[in-house]
């Protein structure tokens, strides 16, 4: 089975598993795991900011951010495209007791005057502006990337107006292998971001909360309240460092085979658009001639599995568990469902 519903789905490698296995272990919740703090300090020096913080999940990361940046009755801003407001089970308002103003950006990309614009003024029946999320790669919009410099103007904004600034990175190293930047020039920026170790990357769970530690020593308490303290957490800490060691190059492989589909669907005549394809994300719209439950069930009995995504739209996924060989299956596959389709006529 080829599965290209999300790159969540990738298993640990014989050697990645190996290496969990030989962790050192200790109790996290009293910071004494050795792989976790290893995990911690690498991440944090990677990104050249203080801190980090080993949790189960992304959403947990992102919304561990969110009530340490905000209080009960803020307003943050993020675009209407977002994962902390689409995918997170309304985690801003259970957890934090705050609203989202969406802005409809570019393909998920909010820009600097935007932002400004959806400022509240300092009035008592307004809510209190207090925090700015980006998302990169957003993964809604078709993993689309964020341009470095359009960030930095944003952050200044932010310091103008006393904003926190959160990254949701769930798959920032899939943007930072394509605009060839360094990890710590988003360090530099944000003020704190998420990053998953569980999606491209390879490990079987677990995100990273980087930020100052003031900042993350706020968050360790209110990871605890969230259920997400851990004991001996080592062996699936190992997996994060094994990945960030040895996994974040080869997503360009990732994104060469997100290509390689792009360019056969561009001639499968059922497809009525395709988001452009910047990272491994493919998302694509089909014509009326095919129905989206129709599509992925063809394509479940030629043993792939995507993803409905809302509507007539599909998503595709690719990542290490679907290699070259795997992907050129699928553009074989999605170009005789276009024989097929004109046979048919």
């Amino acid at each position: 089975m080829i599965d290209l519903r999300s790159d969540t789905v990738t298993k640990p490698s014989a050697e990645m598993m190996e290496y969990m296995m030989k962790a050192r272990i200790g109790d996290d919740v009293f910071s004494e795991d050795p792989t976790v703090n290893k995990l911690q300090t690498f991440a944090a020096d990677m990104f050249g900011m203080e801190a980090a913080l080993f949790c189960p999940s992304g959403t947990m990361t992102n919304q561990i951010a969110i009530k340490a940046h905000t209080q009960p009755g803020d307003e943050l801003i993020c675009d209407a495209a977002s994962h902390i407001y689409n995918y997170e089970g309304g985690g801003i308002a259970f957890n934090s007791g705050v609203q989202a103003k969406l802005i409809n950006g570019d393909r998920g990309r909010i820009n600097v005057e935007q932002i400004e614009k959806a400022i509240n003024p300092n009035y008592d029946w307004l809510t209190k502006t207090s925090l700015v999320s980006l998302e990169n790669t957003v993964n809604r919009a078709g993993g689309s990337i964020y341009q470095l410099n359009d960030i930095q103007k944003i952050k200044e904004l932010c310091l103008k107006h006393k904003l926190g600034l959160h990254l949701d990175g769930a798959r920032l190293f899939n943007a930072l292998v394509v605009t060839k930047e360094s990890p710590k020039m988003y360090g530099e920026i944000f003020d704190s971001i998420s990053i998953c170790l569980s999606k491209g990357l390879g490990a079987p769970v677990g995100s990273l909360l980087l930020g100052k530690k003031e900042f993350i020593a706020k968050s360790r308490r209110i990871r605890k309240v969230f259920g997400g303290g851990m004991r001996q957490t080592g062996i699936l800490a190992a997996a994060g460092l094994f990945s960030l060691e040895r996994n974040v190059n080869r997503l360009v492989e990732d994104h060469d085979n997100a290509k390689l589909i792009e360019t056969a669907l561009k001639q499968c005549n059922y497809v009525k658009s395709i988001l452009p394809v910047e990272s491994n994300i493919v998302i694509f719209e089909l014509t009326d001639s095919l129905k989206a439950d129709s599509f992925v069930h063809k394509l479940k009995e030629s043993n792939i599995l995507c993803t409905g995504f809302g509507g007539q739209s599909i998503r595709m996924v690719t990542h290490l568990n679907a290699d070259s060989k795997m992907c050129n299956k699928v553009c074989e596959v999605l170009k005789s469902l276009t024989i097929s389709t004109t046979q048919k006529k």
